[in-house]
């Protein structure tokens, strides 16, 4: 099989990228986690985790502030057809949110409840394994990050994510944002995108953005290894429930039903 010079080049460079990006990656991590710790403004935590109260989520009633204020934070496009939508946080049914934890005799107004859902930065994320690029890492913090310069499009981290979090432009998605957040940038056609956690709001002081908007008080976040936190003190005094814990990847985002 014939192979032009220019593709030969273009493929020699994806693998010698994959082999040398490790550590620069884990530099950049390094050097962005101690770049937030000496902002005297930044929230700093050694694993960041979220907790999503279902018992106070208004979604069913029409409530989607934590949606819109983070898809208008992120520059997140409105892009209707389901194929091709960007998502960072939306909602599903309990057995799309949980299968294989529910059965025949579940009580109702559980099984017909709305549950928020974004990417669980995991703990042993799948993602970033498969990344040939890392494009794809994770912060000292337990942040899953994307750099949207070095992705290729390969979604490979889509095949892996268990969790359907993350998204892929297939086409510009600039045309589609309805108010452009000049303060965050905006992605291009080809690459993979997804909750981050809102880092750049941490690194100024601030909460995630679905967290500071939600009106009824159901989302919390904090440092899970911090016995203080309000997500660690919720834990302790609360049942909650994981999403697809049997896989192993230990996800940081906790649900509580009942």
């Amino acid at each position: 099989m014939e192979i032009s010079r220019r593709h030969f080049l273009k493929i020699g460079g994806i693998c010698v990228l994959g082999l040398v990006a490790q550590p620069l990656v884990k530099a950049f991590a390094q050097s962005d986690v101690s770049k937030a710790s000496r902002d005297p403004k930044a929230l700093t935590g050694k694993k960041w985790g979220l907790v999503f109260d279902a018992t106070k989520c208004k979604y069913s009633e029409g409530c989607r502030e934590c949606i819109l204020s983070c898809h208008r934070t992120h520059n997140v496009p409105a892009i209707d057809d389901k194929k091709e939508e960007i998502k960072w946080i939306w909602a599903e049914p309990y057995e799309n949110a949980f299968p294989g934890q529910g059965h025949e005799y579940i009580a109702a107004e559980i099984k017909e409840k709305p549950f928020i859902v974004l990417c669980n930065h995991c703990t042993d994320p799948p993602c970033v394994r498969v990344c040939p690029t890392k494009a794809t890492f994770k912060r000292e913090d337990g942040i899953v990050m994307m750099d949207y310069h070095r992705c290729i499009g390969c979604r490979f981290c889509m095949a892996a994510c268990p969790y359907g979090a993350r998204s892929f432009n297939f086409k510009d998605p600039r045309p589609f944002i309805k108010e452009e957040n000049k303060e965050y940038p905006t992605r291009e056609k080809g690459v993979v995108e997804k909750c981050n956690f809102c880092v750049e709001r941490l690194d100024a002081g601030l909460m995630p953005a679905c967290v500071e908007a939600c009106p009824h008080k159901a989302l919390f976040f904090g440092d899970l290894e911090e016995p203080g936190s309000d997500v660690s003190k919720i834990l302790r005094s609360h049942y909650t429930i994981q999403r697809k814990p049997e896989l192993g990847t230990r996800p940081n985002v906790y649900y509580i039903i009942v």
